[in-house]
C-alpha cells in the first residue's frame, strides 16, 4: 500500500522556510501539512493567515489545513482563498459540521473530519461518508513532543473496517515514528502526518528520511 508522508511544518524552522519546503519537495513528501490552533478549541496557537500563504507560494504540492478551531465554518473561505486543498474540522467545534463539510466540497477542496481520542466513531459516523479524508489524532492536539495514546489503535482498527464501504483516505497524527508507520501501514492507514518522532531534527537528510519512511 502506497503511504503518504505529509510533513507537519508546526514542527519545521521558519526562519528558514523556504529552504525547508523546497528540501521536503524535492525529498517526494506527499501533502504539506499546516496545523491552526486559536488557544481556545486547544491551548496553543499556531501557523496563520501569512504563514499559509508564505508556504503557498513556495510549493505545487497539495496543502491541507488541520482547523483546530472553535467554529471552523468561519475559516473554510479564508482557507479555500488560500489555496488549501484538503479541509480538516472537528465535528465536536462545530455547530453543523454536515454544512460545513458540504461548503467545503462546493468551493472545489477535498473536506476531511479530525477526530480526539476522546472522541469516539459513534459520533462522527454518520459524517464519514462525506468527506475524502479521516485524519485520528494519536495524542491529544495543540503540542508536538507528545507520546502515542496507544488506545487509538482500536479506532484507528474500526475506522479502517469503515473503510469497506466508503473511499476516504486514512490518516494519524502525532508522534508518528518509522515504526509506527511500518505497523499502522500494514493495518491499512493511508496516511501519516510526520513531525519530530520521525522527520525533522535528525542527522539524515529529508530526502533519505522520506525514501525511508514510504518503505521504498
Amino acid at each position: 500500500m502506497e503511504r503518504l508522508i505529509c510533513p507537519s511544518l508546526m514542527c519545521a524552522d521558519f526562519s528558514k522556510i523556504k529552504t525547508e519546503v523546497e528540501t521536503l519537495e524535492s525529498a517526494n513528501v506527499d501533502i504539506f501539512h499546516m496545523d491552526v490552533m486559536d488557544g481556545d478549541f486547544v491551548p496553543n496557537l499556531a501557523l496563520g493567515r501569512e504563514d499559509y500563504e508564505t508556504v503557498r507560494k513556495l510549493t505545487n504540492k497539495p496543502m491541507d489545513v488541520h482547523l483546530m478551531v472553535q467554529n471552523p465554518a468561519n475559516f473554510v473561505n479564508l482557507f479555500v482563498s488560500l489555496g488549501a486543498d484538503i479541509i480538516y474540522i472537528h465535528p465536536e467545534a462545530d455547530q453543523q459540521p454536515a454544512k460545513t463539510i458540504d461548503s467545503i466540497r462546493l468551493k472545489g477542496k477535498h473536506p476531511g473530519i479530525a477526530i480526539n481520542p476522546g472522541t469516539s466513531i459513534a459520533m462522527v459516523e454518520e459524517l464519514i461518508p462525506l468527506v475524502d479524508y479521516v485524519l485520528v489524532m494519536t495524542v491529544h492536539p495543540g503540542f508536538s513532543g507528545q507520546k502515542y495514546l496507544n488506545y487509538v489503535d482500536t479506532k484507528i482498527k474500526e475506522l479502517v473496517k469503515l473503510q469497506r464501504f466508503n473511499s476516504f483516505k486514512l490518516m494519524v497524527d502525532g508522534a508518528i515514528s518509522p515504526e509506527k508507520i511500518n505497523a499502522l501501514s500494514e493495518v491499512g492507514v493511508n496516511g501519516f502526518i510526520v513531525g519530530t518522532s520521525s522527520l525533522f531534527g535528525k542527522r539524515e537528510s529529508y530526502k533519505k528520511i522520506v525514501q525511508e519512511l514510504k518503505g521504498a
